[in-house]
């Protein structure tokens, strides 16, 4: 039998009734019937926050590309926590598509480490994901689970509908209340709102869109063998007209990324501090991994700069030329456009993926405005209008 409560704690009368109702036996039907929309709810909620300012979808905006548009003392590359004054050193990734990423694993084939959340791969799914926010520091900024699980029960919805899908006890024990909170949140992160594959790219699959010249040079030299070395990461299946890919194989590289100074320079790090990526998972002590990270998926990506796990590169274009440097002699291939000065040296050397990275002959300008072209077109529909911006 339910235990029924001494009193009411919550004041509104109908939850108050609700609760009476649930004491006589009679069973409510819950506001969230379904763990997508509990998560859904979840998702938005700022009061799982240490003050309250502070939800999931503060990070990762649905309406910007599940990224964080906010502005900080350095700029848009890293996220503000909740205590409004703390900086992270890592970008934001989108959690557009993250659904795809399988299980943190090592992959004996390749030889590569794969797959996992956050970009160092350090939670195996998407339920670890959901759970690690709330609990750092510097960002949700809660001491620990069962704070959590205490502002979840000051939701009469929430402790209802949460009851009514993972049992009637859920909230006797928070490890197990935290838990279902997290495969709530992972459930709706499952849903088609964050993977739509409706963008022209989809259409063009499809037969509902013809693409230009210049997007067809791009497609052409993206899944090209011998032109670039794109496809090298960033395609997870075996065709060029996949249609659900994702455009990453989840394996873990460094590309030689240099520091983000400026950003250093704001957050507060120790000087000479070094970010080593994948050497930074619980599981991995191989120092061949130092530097790597996960490769991101292109869904999105000409909307969700700036880019690379320090944010270091505001425009895409950089992006392509930052990889065109490993293949040209051209002097002006080795200077960062948005700094006018020598790309920076790699945070992590010793380590890059030099076999991928040299793939291919160098780009003209043509090839690589051809190449920014075509990954715009992997925009789904509902962001097409940020490309204006």
């Amino acid at each position: 039998m339910r235990r029924q409560p001494a009193f009411c704690p919550w004041s509104p009368s109908l939850v108050c009734a609700t609760v009476a109702m649930l004491g006589s036996g009679v069973q409510a039907a819950p506001a969230f019937s379904t763990p997508e929309e509990l998560g859904a709810a979840l998702f938005f909620d700022v009061n799982l926050s240490m003050n309250r300012t502070q939800a999931c979808a503060t990070c990762h905006d649905p309406s910007k590309g599940f990224t964080d548009p906010r502005e900080t003392e350095a700029g848009l590359a890293v996220s503000l926590g909740d205590d409004g004054t703390s900086i992270g050193d890592r970008n934001a990734p989108t959690a557009a598509y993250a659904m795809f990423a399988p299980e943190f694993h090592f992959d004996a084939e390749t030889g590569f480490f794969k797959g996992g959340q956050f970009l160092d791969g350090r939670e195996p799914d998407l339920e670890g994901q959901a759970g690690g926010p709330p609990l750092n520091p510097i960002e949700m900024g809660m001491p620990d689970k069962a704070s959590v699980v205490a502002r979840l029960q000051e939701n009469a919805e929430y402790v209802h509908s949460m009851e009514v899908l993972y049992g009637a006890d859920l909230f006797d024990n928070a490890e197990a209340a935290y838990s279902a909170m997290t495969r709530a949140i992972a459930a709706f992160e499952r849903t088609e709102e964050f993977a739509p594959f409706d963008s022209k790219y989809d259409r063009f699959l499809r037969g509902e869109y013809k693409m230009t010249d210049q997007e067809e040079l791009g497609r052409v030299l993206f899944f090209s063998q011998q032109f670039t070395n794109c496809n090298q990461c960033h395609q997870l299946g075996r065709s060029a007209i996949d249609p659900q890919e994702t455009f990453s194989n989840y394996e873990y590289h460094n590309i030689g990324v240099p520091e983000n100074v400026a950003l250093r320079e704001k957050n507060g790090m120790d000087p000479g501090y070094v970010d080593t990526g994948l050497l930074q998972h619980p599981n991995v002590d191989d120092a061949a991994q130092a530097g790597k990270f996960k490769v991101p998926t292109l869904r999105n990506v000409a909307v969700t700069g700036p880019y690379m796990h320090n944010g270091v590169f505001d425009d895409l274009r950089t992006v392509v030329l930052f990889y065109d440097k490993y293949n040209s002699v051209a002097e002006a291939r080795q200077i960062n456009p948005e700094t006018g000065e020598p790309w920076g040296v790699p945070e992590v050397d010793g380590t890059l993926s030099m076999e991928e990275l040299e793939i291919g002959p160098a780009l003209d300008d043509q090839r690589v405005d051809a190449i920014v072209a075509f990954l715009e077109t992997l925009t789904d529909a509902r962001y097409e209008d940020l490309l204006e911006e």
